[in-house]
């Protein structure tokens, strides 16, 4: 909408002319003007037309004042026709007031929102109360008729009605038949011989549609669409060596009903090309050697486009690293057509060495500067570091505040050796909402839900509160973060936190552990990508009594007590390289967290550490491994604390298992938990069939396993239990979104089952 009204605000004096062109103005002789008067006005105010005359009263009268007074009129464009008289010594102003717009009116327009178009037009003046400008309505015409022909609607017609009425008004209705959308029948090749043609239509975005092309529209032509997909077609034989490749014509037909349009696309692949050498050319700081190791194109190798960029790119990078900011790095292939064999010569010119005189923020409408510029790592007024400028920009991305974060060098007039950086963020909603739910014969229905602000009035701090309720489990957690409790970038996070469980176990008891207590922890930046957590917590357990209470629960409380009130000290470790939170394709996720409880009525130390990694196997396709492990041991005279036991099963774990079910039981089935841990996950995850490589709706293909045991329990691979499924993951406007069906594979009996979960804003 915003192209269509671009188009429509481009001025032209044509219409103008032609009207100055053919105004009635007769030869009269020059003669003093005593008074002006003017006749034909309804609306106009009569000061408009005196201000805009070059003549005034006691002038002298001419043919060339009269036609520029006319010209002066038309110009104002509120007048149709203009003419100048002379009654005696006065100057009589004839005009003809162009009709004013009473309303605008679009009919059949479903394609396009009537609002949008409304405030469209009224921004070119065809608005209510506007003059009526008919050359304006026709531009209108043809520019709403061409957007609907860029949206496949090849056999729409828009016709424009313009009705008189009352007082020198009209009516403009645009009315539309849009007619049927065209869609993509065929996508035919030629030309090609290395690739068949079914190869090549899987690289494209657009297709012949399936059965969910309702949702993506890939069905739909577009030129720019076309125009990319060519480019992808280009690109797939560049990586393959393919060096004189070319796209000869692209065909494009609509069918006589114009509801099928047919695209078929000319080739010529030429010979597949081997890199027979690399050549470095130019000044390489007298670092060859360096550069050298930068290479990642291999001789003996076919031709590999993406080798060459990221070798350019690197060799560009690294005479950033020196200060180089504008240092021009070339890959000429030089081609033997005898062999098909291509030497790549690399040439270089460093430029010269510049520093950075000031960093400039824009765009951050919410987010404070000074939470921008704190993670900056290159400092104005020093030389440039192409590295640490990339830090940067990947410090103020991983916020999570940002949709977008680029970064701009800009030349200074006059100062060659000077750089200035911008940095342009879009900021996107840091509040989130999270809710989840699952299903099970034991449980039925259960529920939890959270509310997270990561951006707190533009602070950087995070708020969060999460809830969690069933009928065997209820949490509640607040929890606040400043990263930058100090300006060195140690962190300091507050949790105060409610839980109540009651284990399963059959509904048959009314026992339950309440945990109260609070905790603040520090985050100490060690490296650029390593933070280690300490901090410290006072926290209340009590083991509620009731029926069917555990026989180790009871022993334990009968020793023990029923409360026990703790002081735990905690440690922890985190590194995070995926290049996504939210649908990550590649890198790596790490996370180890301790409580050591040496003072208070207990004594223990509880570890959990989880790797998650993520490998792409093509642009489509991703495989994703997670691996969770938890230890805990009692020391002293104390055994570990039954309420702080590991559960597993459920979501977040062993999918297809009722949630906190496996491991140890007493002897009437109540679940107990265990000291010890292991959770396994395997994901093939692939775009959902028909949405193109959308990532934010993707299907997943799963395998887990894992267990929980007791202190005294051997961990043995044979006791694990293990499921299988499908699931499917959405980034929702409410947030991740997973949809699984698990069926378990490995199951003992008194296992519990939960076949279908759900849950939004987690992984695995």
């Amino acid at each position: 909408m915003n192209h269509f009204l671009k188009r429509l605000m481009t001025r032209s004096g044509i219409l103008a002319a032609s009207m100055v062109l053919t105004a009635q103005a007769w030869a009269i002789e020059p003669f003093t003007v005593r008074d002006i008067r003017v006749e034909g006005l309804q609306r106009v105010e009569a000061g408009t037309v005196f201000a805009s005359l070059p003549l005034r009263v006691g002038e002298q009268y001419s043919n060339d004042k009269a036609a520029a007074s006319i010209r002066s009129l038309f110009a104002l464009g509120l007048f149709n026709d203009v003419r100048i008289e002379a009654d005696g010594d006065v100057l009589v102003v004839v005009v003809q007031e162009r009709p004013v717009i009473a309303n605008v009116e679009f009919v059949g327009t479903k394609e396009f929102d009537k609002a949008a178009l409304t405030n469209a037009m009224r921004d070119i003046g065809l608005a209510e109360g506007r003059p009526f400008d008919r050359s304006l309505a026709d531009r209108a015409e043809q520019e709403l008729a061409r957007q609907y022909l860029g949206r496949s609607y090849y056999g729409s017609t828009v016709v424009t009605t313009v009705t008189p009425i009352e007082r020198n008004r009209v009516n403009l209705t645009f009315t539309v038949v849009e007619g049927d959308l065209a869609k993509i029948g065929e996508i035919r090749f030629t030309g090609n011989h290395a690739f068949s043609e079914s190869t090549l239509r899987g690289l494209l975005e657009q297709d012949t549609g399936g059965w969910l092309s309702w949702y993506t529209k890939s069905n739909r032509y577009s030129r720019a669409k076309l125009n990319a997909d060519l480019e992808t077609i280009r690109s797939y034989y560049l990586e393959r060596g393919y060096l004189d490749f070319k796209i000869d014509s692209t065909q494009v037909a609509i069918s006589p009903d114009k509801q099928s349009i047919s695209i078929t696309v000319n080739v010529s692949e030429g010979a597949q090309l081997a890199v027979s050498a690399i050549r470095l050319e130019g000044n390489y700081l007298d670092r060859d050697d360096e550069f050298k190791s930068l290479v990642r194109i291999r001789p003996g190798q076919p031709y590999t486009e993406s080798q060459v960029t990221e070798t350019t790119q690197a060799f560009s990078e690294h005479f950033g690293n020196y200060g180089y900011a504008f240092a021009r790095v070339e890959a000429v292939p030089r081609i033997n057509h005898q062999n098909n064999t291509v030497e790549i010569v690399l040439r270089a010119e460093p430029q010269r060495r510049v520093y950075v005189r000031r960093i400039n923020v824009t765009g951050n409408a919410k987010t404070r500067d000074e939470v921008i510029r704190r993670e900056f790592r290159q400092f104005e007024a020093a030389w440039y570091d192409g590295e640490k400028i990339r830090l940067s920009r990947d410090r103020v991305d991983r916020l999570g505040y940002f949709t977008n974060v680029e970064v701009e060098i800009l030349d200074i007039p006059g100062a060659p050796d000077q750089v200035d950086l911008s940095i342009a963020v879009a900021e996107k909603p840091t509040g989130s909402l999270q809710l989840g739910a699952g299903y099970s014969s034991a449980e039925k229905l259960s529920f939890s839900f959270g509310i997270q602000q990561e951006n707190f009035m533009g602070t950087g701090h995070y708020l969060g509160l999460d809830l969690n309720t069933s009928e065997y489990r209820r949490t509640l957690v607040f929890s606040t973060t400043d990263p930058y409790f100090t300006q060195s970038g140690v962190s300091r996070t507050l949790d105060v936190y409610y839980r109540t469980d009651k284990p399963y176990d059959n509904m048959r008891s009314n026992y339950s552990l309440i945990t109260a207590g609070g905790s603040v922890r520090f985050g100490v930046p060690f490296s650029e990508i390593d933070t280690v957590y300490f901090g410290m917590g006072a926290e209340s357990n009590r083991i509620k009594p009731g029926t069917s209470i555990p026989a180790s629960y009871l022993h334990y409380a009968d020793t023990y007590g029923y409360r026990s009130n703790s002081f735990p000290l905690t440690i922890g470790w985190g590194r995070d390289s995926r290049d996504s939170a939210l649908a990550p394709n590649s890198g790596r996720y790490q996370r180890f967290n301790s409580e050591w409880s040496f003072t208070g009525d207990t004594r223990y130390i509880k570890a959990n550490y989880q790797i998650q990694q993520y490998v792409p196997l093509t642009k489509k396709y991703t495989l994703a491994f997670n691996t969770e492990l938890g230890w805990g041991k009692g020391f002293g005279d104390r055994p570990f604390p039954v309420f702080k036991n590991f559960y597993s099963g459920g979501l977040g774990s062993v999918r297809g298992f009722d949630q906190g079910t496996l491991g140890p039981r007493d002897l009437i089935g109540s679940s107990l938990g265990g000291t010890k841990k292991i959770t396994l996950n395997a994901e093939f995850i692939t775009p959902f069939p028909g949405a193109g490589n959308d990532r934010t709706l993707r299907l997943f293909a799963f395998v887990d396993a894992g267990n929980v045991f007791g202190e005294h329990e051997e961990v043995r691979a044979s006791d694990l239990r293990a499921s299988t499924g499908l699931g499917l993951s959405w980034i929702s406007p409410m947030g991740p979104l997973r949809l699984a069906y698990a069926h378990p594979i490995r199951k003992q009996a008194g296992d519990r089952i939960e076949e279908l979960q759900f849950q939004i804003g987690t992984s695995f």
